[in-house]
């Protein structure tokens, strides 16, 4: 298991192979199942294109932020949807960073199609962790092309949040290392996500803490 002492405050953590990264969201039954189906996020008429829809590549924030699928009939199943390497930092290159030191935004920044957070990391059990996941808001014409043209998959993961949750409450995790989690079938293998140092600096990356 890897110390959190050596985790960089600002990273991403994510699913990934050789051609694809995987990001995950929460939707409604009404929404997910269609889109699985048919492999088309805005399958369902219950699609809003025109709100600014977040992309999450860390599994354990997800499960935070959807309560293991549990929080609400909104966020009743969990899709991972994976995209291009080359279309995930297309993305990140038009982002801007909010909240970030207490900034206020300029109108250039306000402008940009895709915002970034660095939220508290949580661990499988919802504990909040001394270092940062990144969220991404995707908005307008760049957030339909993301849906309509920019997504190679979609897998519902549901099933694997429900089971975590399951050995969240009867204590089955004490102790247990992320490796070990990935092997049970509870866990996606997640690695620490190489960009350049363009994008790290776009990102607010070499930042060590937020004021």
């Amino acid at each position: 298991m890897i110390s959190t002492s050596t985790i960089p405050y600002r990273q991403i953590r994510a699913r990934y192979d050789d051609e694809t990264i995987t990001v995950y969201q929460a939707y409604s039954a009404a929404i997910a199942i269609p889109a699985v189906r048919e492999q088309k996020l805005n399958a369902s008429p219950a699609f809003k294109p025109d709100r600014m829809t977040w992309i999450k590549p860390s599994f354990a924030w997800m499960m935070y932020r959807s309560g293991y699928s549990f929080k609400d009939p909104n966020q009743a199943h969990i899709l991972a949807i994976r995209m291009t390497h080359g279309n995930f930092r297309n993305l990140l290159c038009l982002a801007s960073v909010t909240g970030s030191h207490g900034k206020v935004m300029t109108a250039e920044e306000k402008a940009k199609p895709v915002r970034v957070q660095w939220d508290p990391e949580r661990s499988v059990r919802m504990e909040e962790l001394p270092y940062r996941s990144i969220q991404i808001g995707v908005s307008g014409e760049m957030g339909r092309k993301w849906v309509e043209e920019w997504i190679v998959e979609i897998e519902d993961v549901t099933g694997m949040a429900r089971e975590l949750k399951k050995a969240v409450d009867r204590g089955q995790l004490d102790g247990v290392s992320s490796e070990a989690l990935v092997l049970k079938g509870l866990m996606p293998e997640e690695g620490p996500y190489e960009v350049d140092e363009e994008l790290r600096r776009i990102l607010g990356m070499t930042v060590n803490a937020d004021h």
